[in-house]
C-alpha cells in the first residue's frame, strides 16, 4: 500500500462516527483513566510476579469456563445453574443435550475453552465473528436456521428476568439490509484503531461491544456473542488475569446497570452528539472489579492457589484428619501416590511452613502448623 493511499484511509477513520464519539468529555476523562491505571497495574503485576503455578492456573480457568457461562447464559433467560453447567461440562464428549438450556450452555461450554486455548489464533474480523456464532449455537435446535448468519428480520434489544419472560425493551438495533455494511465498518475501524489511534485498548473495547450490541446483527445471542468477543479480546490485550476470574459473573451481578447503561448509551447513538460514556464506564467498572479480585488472588496466603493438583490433595486430605497429623506412609495407603511425589509433596509443604516434623528416622510424623 502506498504512503498516500494509508494516509487517506488514516484520515477516513479518523473522522468515522466510531472514532469520533471517543472524543471524551473533560468531566469523565480524570474518572476513566484513574480507572484504567488501576486495571492496567493488576495486568502488569500479574505479567511480572508469576506466583500461581499452571497447574492452579488451570484449575481456576477452568472454574471460570464454568462459572461465565452459567453467567453469559442465565442473563440472556437460560436457567441452568452453576452446577448443572459444571456436571454438563465433565460430559462434554457425549454430545446429546437433551433441553434448549443444555444445548445452548454446551455450545458457549467449548467457545469459551476454545478462546482460552487458541485467543492469539482468532482475528477480530467479520467472518471470526461469523463463525464463532455459528459454533456457539451448533447445539441449539432452534437457532439451525439462522447460526451464522445475520438477521433476516427486525430483532430488538430485550431485557429478560430468570424465567426468561421479556421485562423491557432496551433499544432498537440496526435494520437487517445494513447490518453486514455496518459490520465490516465495525470491524474494519476496530483494526485501524488498534494499531494506528494511539487510544487505550479498554477504551476501543468498550466500544467496539458496545457497537457490536447496538447493530445487533443475529436474530438470537448477540449478548453471549458479545462476551465470548470480549474475553477474546482482553486476553489479546495481554489481561491474563481474565482466566481466573468471570467479567460475566460480574455482569449478571449487576445486570440492572448493564442494561441501563445500554439503554442510555443508545440514546445519543447515531446523533450529532453520541455519547459513549455510560456504557464506557461501566464496561471499565467490571474490568477494574474483575481486576480487582485477581489481585486479591495473587496476595492471598490461600495456599490452594500455589499447590499443583496432587500436592492439593494431599493438603485436603490431611485437613480432613481429626488430629491434623500423618506419616509417609499414611499418605501414600490414603492417597495411592508413588513414594517419591509423597516425599516432594511434604517437602514442599514443610519449605511453605505449613507443615512441621514431629520426631526422627521410621517414627517421623508431620503435623498440620
Amino acid at each position: 500500500m502506498s504512503r498516500r493511499i494509508r494516509v487517506s484511509k488514516n484520515m477516513e477513520w479518523q473522522s468515522f462516527r466510531l472514532n469520533v464519539r471517543l472524543a471524551l468529555k473533560s468531566d469523565i476523562i480524570e474518572e476513566i483513566y484513574s480507572i484504567l491505571s488501576e486495571i492496567d497495574s493488576v495486568k502488569n503485576s500479574w505479567k511480572i510476579t508469576g506466583k500461581l503455578l499452571p497447574q492452579t492456573i488451570e484449575r481456576l480457568t477452568h472454574s471460570v469456563i464454568v462459572t461465565s457461562t452459567g453467567s453469559s447464559n442465565r442473563i440472556e433467560g437460560n436457567r441452568l445453574n452453576d452446577e448443572q453447567v459444571e456436571a454438563l461440562y465433565k460430559n462434554l464428549r457425549i454430545k446429546k443435550f437433551k433441553t434448549r438450556d443444555e444445548q445452548e450452555v454446551a455450545g458457549y461450554l467449548e467457545m469459551l475453552e476454545l478462546i482460552f486455548d487458541n485467543y492469539d489464533n482468532i482475528p477480530i474480523r467479520e467472518s471470526s465473528i461469523l463463525q464463532l456464532h455459528n459454533d456457539m449455537l451448533r447445539y441449539s435446535e432452534k437457532d439451525s436456521r439462522h447460526k451464522g448468519q445475520y438477521k433476516f428480520g427486525s430483532n430488538r434489544v430485550e431485557a429478560k428476568d430468570q424465567s426468561g419472560n421479556v421485562v423491557g425493551i432496551i433499544f432498537e438495533p440496526t435494520p437487517p439490509h445494513l447490518v453486514q455494511k455496518e459490520m465490516q465498518e465495525l470491524t474494519g475501524w476496530y483494526e485501524w484503531a488498534v494499531n494506528e489511534s494511539g487510544k487505550h485498548p479498554l477504551i476501543l473495547l468498550a466500544n467496539f461491544i458496545f457497537e457490536y450490541l447496538a447493530i445487533h446483527p443475529f436474530a438470537d445471542g448477540n449478548g453471549r456473542t458479545s462476551r465470548l468477543l470480549t474475553n477474546l479480546i482482553l486476553l489479546q490485550q495481554d489481561y491474563k488475569f481474565v482466566s481466573v476470574v468471570s467479567h460475566e459473573k460480574l455482569i449478571e451481578a449487576n445486570k440492572a446497570d448493564y442494561y441501563l447503561a445500554l439503554n442510555k448509551t443508545q440514546s445519543s447513538w447515531k446523533s450529532n452528539d453520541e455519547d459513549i460514556s455510560p456504557f464506557l464506564l461501566f464496561f471499565l467498572k467490571i474490568v477494574r472489579e474483575q481486576s480487582r479480585a485477581a489481585l486479591e488472588i495473587l496476595a492471598s496466603d490461600n495456599i490452594e492457589y500455589l499447590l499443583s493438583e496432587k500436592q492439593l490433595a494431599l493438603w485436603q486430605w490431611v485437613g480432613a484428619i481429626e488430629e491434623r497429623q500423618f506419616s509417609r506412609k499414611d499418605a501414600i495407603n490414603a492417597l495411592g501416590f508413588p513414594p517419591r511425589t509423597v516425599e516432594s509433596i511434604i517437602k514442599k509443604l514443610l519449605n511453605m511452613k505449613k507443615l512441621e516434623r514431629i520426631g526422627e528416622g521410621r517414627a517421623v510424623r508431620y503435623r498440620v502448623i
